[in-house]
């Protein structure tokens, strides 16, 4: 065998080789795309064969008026065990990004640990979004502990479920009072938590503890406001994770119980994380959840205002921004864009 032929013969042999490296050999890269949108006004198929179910059911009791158009919860698709020629046909194809594995599955938890968290933040949102939304429509609420932290200052005093009445002499009605009542206390500080548990008042004594970050005393459970209603909202979306479906959740929720529609009849998506009491927060992937949303027909994008920045240089031809700081606003703007306004606020 000459040379040359040796050469054709190693060169070939070096591409094959890293052919299959290309194809077998994992990075350490997820692809970050566009990901399912869901009208949360409309109804799914949560199973093969079964029947469709709304997406949103309000129980009996109140009123609920049918929509006309559509309020479409964006997601972001995260692709992982990729190959590097799937990595790069991913990344080369426009619609993906990539980012470090790491940041999205740590190496000090799981998987199964990561999409528990997930899992978690988005029944949070759920709540969150129900307490919202019949805030604005002006039901009453009250506040109770949703989580107790293990091992934490109130572990083995407070229970999951308990409604809080008071807290270091404040009434409570919402979760951020709990939190003020603290400011001026300090780690070791001895606080009284009048509770209803099981439909009987009692007063716990909690002894503060110290959270990095924070200057006063630490109760160590997270509070949740709850409506005082006496009808059920249930949300059927089982496989979705995170929290910003939040924002989307809570404006079909009002659309369902308020008399008008939100939308217009048009198609109408969004994001954002909210709070009980309304304020809408950022969230990643925007860039993803636009091009997902224009995809499905939608020609309004509800934004949160800390995304705006971000939003602008990636949005889809036809898309309009709209800013969201709070839920109100959010309503406002909608109500005017579907009577034929355009003074709702815009990014940029």
């Amino acid at each position: 065998m000459n040379r040359r032929t040796w050469t054709l013969v190693v060169s070939a042999l070096l591409v094959a080789v890293f052919g299959l490296l290309g194809a077998f050999v994992k990075v350490p890269y997820v692809a970050l795309g566009p990901g399912p949108t869901y009208d949360t006004l409309g109804e799914l198929t949560l199973q093969e064969g079964s029947a469709a179910e709304e997406v949103i059911s309000i129980g009996e009791g109140p009123e609920v008026f049918p929509p006309d158009g559509q309020l479409r919860m964006t997601t972001v698709s995260v692709t992982t065990e990729l190959s590097l020629f799937g990595a790069l046909g991913l990344w080369g194809s426009g619609r993906y990004a990539l980012a470090p594995e790491e940041e999205f599955y740590p190496p000090d938890r799981t998987q199964e640990d990561v999409e528990n968290e997930n899992r978690q933040a988005f029944e949070t949102s759920q709540t969150s979004a129900e307490s919202a939304a019949l805030r604005h429509l002006g039901y009453p609420t009250f506040v109770s502990v949703g989580q107790v932290v293990a091992d934490g200052p109130s572990d083995g005093v407070l229970e999951p479920g308990d409604r809080i009445l008071s807290v270091h002499g404040t009434e409570t009605v919402d979760d951020r009072q709990v939190q003020n009542s603290l400011t001026e206390t300090a780690p070791g500080d001895e606080v009284r938590v009048v509770v209803s548990r099981d439909g009987e008042e009692r007063t716990e004594t909690v002894t503060l503890g110290a959270n990095e970050g924070r200057s006063h005393g630490f109760l160590g459970i997270v509070p949740v406001t709850e409506p005082e209603v006496d009808f059920d909202i249930d949300i059927e979306l089982s496989e979705v994770g995170g929290p910003s479906a939040g924002l989307i959740f809570a404006l079909a929720i009002v659309d369902k119980l308020e008399d008008g529609d939100l939308t217009g009849g048009a198609t109408v998506a969004g994001t954002g994380e909210i709070t009980s009491d309304g304020r809408v927060g950022p969230i990643g992937g925007i860039q993803f959840k636009m091009r997902a949303a224009r995809e499905e027909g939608a020609t309004v994008f509800l934004v949160p205002a800390d995304n705006c920045v971000e939003a602008v240089p990636h949005a889809p031809d036809g898309l309009r921004l709209v800013r969201v700081e709070t839920l109100a606003g959010a309503v406002d703007s909608l109500e005017s864009l579907a009577d034929g306004g355009d003074d709702a606020p815009t990014c940029g």
